[in-house]
């Protein structure tokens, strides 16, 4: 009964742990993609680009540090759900841990590019350096595309353990395994079949809806559910 009830408040610190990172990491990649990146990177125009970074070094160097938020919380939600989720199924539960961490360490060799991109904009900028510059933030954008497809892989399994519990609503697993499929499709596409932009651009807008609610709803489900975590009601243990 005492490991039955210690197993109870893991699974409570654990949702409320991923679900206060889930809605700072929502916050902080607003911020530093949606808002930072968006307005300071022109791809058509590399010298406009660094005069945007030199101009706004503060604005550019908060967006790297954003993106260190991300990767932090990215390694705290990667533990939450795997605690959270592996009295459902450990081995799913595991995976699934293990596909955001490997997420993550490609999310941080991506923000690498950042840096060298601000310590280059920073210093004497020839037209050398200029397409330097330019080709760190383009590795930037390529390698978190490619980590987004592992990304997808991990809310997959996510909806999967999802459906074989009975506590967690099953929409939000139908609306996770949406959104895998959809980042892993896009992503894959942007990756490697770059000549079908168009298709790729379309999908997605009509996929961005299942990408938001999922993750979103999921976070903010996992925060109310960890506050009133008093029972578990699901299916037994699979190894």
């Amino acid at each position: 009964m005492v490991k039955f009830f210690k197993s109870i408040n893991n699974q409570k610190s654990a949702a409320m742990v991923a679900g206060i990172s889930l809605l700072v990491m929502t916050l902080a990649a607003f911020f530093s993609y949606g808002y930072v990146h968006s307005s300071l990177i022109v791809e058509s125009s590399p010298i406009m680009t660094i005069e945007n970074i030199r101009g706004s070094s503060l604005l550019f160097n908060l967006e790297i540090l954003g993106w260190v938020v991300i990767i932090i919380t990215d390694l705290l939600v990667s533990w939450a759900l795997y605690t959270f989720l592996k009295p459902t199924h450990r081995k799913l539960a595991k995976i699934a841990g293990l596909a955001r961490l490997i997420y993550t360490g490609v999310l941080a060799l991506a923000v690498s590019n950042l840096i060298t991109a601000s310590l280059m904009a920073n210093s004497r900028v020839s037209p050398q350096s200029a397409s330097q510059i330019m080709s760190s933030i383009a590795s930037f954008e390529a390698t978190w595309s490619f980590g987004l497809i592992i990304f997808g892989v991990h809310l997959l399994l996510v909806g999967i353990v999802g459906l074989r519990t009975t506590h967690i609503p099953r929409l939000f697993s139908y609306l996770l395994m949406a959104a895998g499929i959809s980042y892993s499709l896009v992503h894959l596409m942007n990756g490697f079949f770059p000549e079908l932009d168009s298709i790729k651009s379309m999908l997605e807008i009509v996929l961005s809806v299942p990408m938001f609610v999922g993750e979103i709803g999921f976070g903010i489900w996992l925060l109310l559910k960890g506050r009133k975590f008093t029972n578990i009601n699901s299916q037994p243990l699979a190894s």
